[in-house]
């Protein structure tokens, strides 16, 4: 497991060892992006229903979820300090390290800046089927399947990836998601440490 150790680095609160994660914990971690895939493709597939191609636009956003996370893995991951460790916990370090070599560390905030904005649109889709299909007949069904993604992708998702694995990575204060979140880790951590 010594391989597999982050060294620590200053964070914004105090010294921060990064610890490693388990299976169980890891699909935790992912289980809010998986939700939001699933909610996601659910939202499409009833707001088009009523298209022959309906079913392939879920599949395709589905496939799109997929894709999202493997092109973080090949393009940001490699660039972090979790690349090939069992401290990200996500879990994509493992897989990134099997995809890519390692790169150099101090473009990280730059490629995250650059390939996240790719997946952005997996937060916007099912809503743009879903407002018109429930202006053509409304349905109680697509409302609530709807809001559960709502409430999971702009929700859940991101308190969960600020308050878990964004608060113990050793990059956050220069990621562009965290580097004005650092407020919300310490209280995050003092609220842990009373």
């Amino acid at each position: 497991m010594e391989a597999n150790y982050v060294d620590p680095q200053e964070g914004p609160c105090h010294p921060l060892v990064a610890r490693t994660y388990t299976g169980r914990e890891t699909l935790q971690h992912n289980l809010p992006y998986i939700l939001m895939i699933v909610f996601g493709a659910a939202v499409l597939l009833w707001s088009l229903s009523s298209l022959a191609w309906g079913p392939a636009v879920a599949a395709g956003y589905v496939l799109y979820g997929v894709a999202g996370a493997v092109w973080i893995m090949v393009f940001v991951c490699p660039f972090c300090r979790f690349w090939g460790t069992d401290s990200c916990p996500c879990g994509y370090g493992q897989i990134a390290a099997r995809l890519r070599d390692r790169q150099p560390g101090d473009q990280f905030h730059e490629k995250f800046k650059k390939y996240i904005p790719v997946i952005v649109p997996l937060w916007f889709l099912p809503l743009v089927a879903a407002v018109p299909a429930l202006v053509r007949g409304f349905a109680w069904g697509l409302v609530v399947l709807s809001a559960a993604f709502v409430v999971d992708a702009f929700v859940i998702l991101p308190r969960f990836s600020t308050q878990h694995g964004c608060r113990d990575c050793p990059q956050r204060e220069g990621c562009p998601w965290m580097k004005h979140k650092a407020w919300v880790i310490c209280l995050a951590r003092s609220r842990v440490e009373r």
